[in-house]
């Protein structure tokens, strides 16, 4: 049930956004956590509707995040999320994960009614930092939103903890890793 409601999420997305039908990524995912439920004719009561919901509030970093995040803070690097999650949902997974100075900023998509890989979506990060998209590293937690980010431009690292394959969409990450502790080697390599 688990990969089918993921799936779904990201269907659901791509389906809204070419359809023009935006809804925030809360309703998507209960929406896609219903079809889900229904399709493999599991019964949904509203308390384990709740219940799922309530676990993407509950997420928390990777081991690795907080040291290399702040690695890069201290650096001088200016870090955001671009993420389809609502603003809340954002608001909430950096608290549990106690890193709430890292970031300048959370760039939801639902400021441009639009998720990912849609060009609005990662035009919100230029807006945001002022700059060009040669000059922003964008770090991809999926191989598609690494091939999303790539499409638009930035030089774009895909942090690839699964060990999957790479998308074939013509187009590959400027460096992959298995971790955040690669990333911070990749943008102080490419920040030279």
């Amino acid at each position: 049930m688990s990969a089918l409601w993921r799936t779904r999420q990201f269907e659901y997305t791509w389906l809204r956004t070419v359809g023009h039908r935006y809804v925030n990524f809360w309703q998507v995912t209960e929406e896609a956590l219903i079809f889900s439920c229904k399709s493999l004719k599991l019964k949904l009561t509203k308390m384990d509707r709740d219940r799922l919901m309530q676990s993407y509030l509950e997420l928390k970093a990777w081991p690795d995040a907080m040291a290399a995040l702040k690695g890069l803070k201290a650096s001088g690097v200016r870090l955001a999320f671009l993420s389809n999650f609502t603003a809340a949902m954002l608001d909430q997974a950096v608290k549990n994960s106690g890193l709430g100075d890292i970031f300048d900023d959370h760039l939801s998509t639902d400021k441009v009614g639009a998720f990912k890989p849609d060009p609005r979506a990662y035009g919100m990060a230029m807006s945001a930092f002022g700059l060009g998209k040669e000059e922003i590293a964008f770090a991809a937690f999926g191989g598609w939103d690494a091939m999303g980010a790539k499409w638009f431009g930035y030089p774009t690292f895909w942090v690839n903890r699964a060990h999957a394959a790479t998308e074939e969409l013509g187009v590959t990450p400027d460096g992959i890793g298995n971790d955040l502790n690669d990333l911070v080697a990749f943008v102080q390599n490419w920040q030279k």
